[in-house]
């Protein structure tokens, strides 16, 4: 399994996560209407320069399609993301 197939939606808690060598990465998020808010994108320093944050936000992109759902990427880093991978500029609404 990967790492982005690791990712899991704690909605309890309104974050994506995804634990690496016991260190979560977070997305939280809130709902504004009928859309996902990305709010803020957290890996902690253990886990920087792995690629952990861009697994979890592909994770946490792909929930959401499959949910059906549409993205305000209000995070930079999940903004960024986005640009960077065409595939879902699609969700942006």
């Amino acid at each position: 399994m990967s790492l982005h197939e690791k990712v899991r939606k704690n909605e309890e808690l309104g974050r994506y996560e995804l634990t690496v060598a016991g260190s979560t990465a977070l997305v939280t998020y809130d709902m504004r209407d009928g859309k996902i808010a990305l709010t803020h994108t957290e890996v902690p320093g253990a886990l920087t320069g792995q690629g952990v944050g861009s697994e979890l936000a592909k994770g946490t992109l792909d929930d959401i399609r499959a949910q059906g759902m549409k993205v305000l990427p209000i995070c930079t880093f999940i903004e960024a993301y986005i640009k960077r991978h065409s595939e879902y500029q699609d969700l942006v609404g």
